[in-house]
């Protein structure tokens, strides 16, 4: 029976410590940045985002009770509140929170819901370019 040198034991704790961390939730949640998303919905929408029909968009009720700016502030640079629940909410612009619009798959889960809430329906990809026009304005 060969013995199992202690340098290779090392090696091997390392690499299953490396590979873990980078199958991590939080390693692999940094798929995208803000500036690729509002790339994605401006390519979507056939124009560029509009940060000034983003920032009408986001504080303007849309014929509902509420607006974005209801939870995320006006402006949405510091952390906000839910409206209904009280919970609190992380800054919405990017140059505020550095995780906002890095994860793909929340922020479509998120905008499908925010909008379902504020528009009674998903939002265009030209409204969610406009809004992260704008909240990528915010510096």
């Amino acid at each position: 029976m060969t013995a199992i040198r202690p340098s290779f034991i090392r090696a091997g704790l390392t690499a299953i410590a490396l590979s873990s961390a980078l199958l991590s939730p939080a390693a692999q949640a940094a798929d995208t940045s803000a500036a690729e998303q509002l790339q994605r919905w401006s390519a979507q929408a056939g124009a560029p985002g509009n940060a000034d029909k983003g920032q009408v968009f986001f504080n303007n009720r849309q014929g509902g009770e509420w607006s974005c700016a209801s939870c995320h502030g006006t402006p949405p640079t510091t952390q906000g509140k839910h409206a209904n629940t009280g919970k609190v909410i992380a800054p919405l612009a990017p140059a505020f929170n550095p995780k906002a619009f890095t994860d793909t798959a929340k922020v479509d889960k998120w905008f499908k819901r925010n909008c379902n809430d504020v528009l009674s329906r998903e939002c265009s990809a030209g409204e969610k370019a406009d809004v992260l026009a704008y909240l990528n304005s915010l510096k």
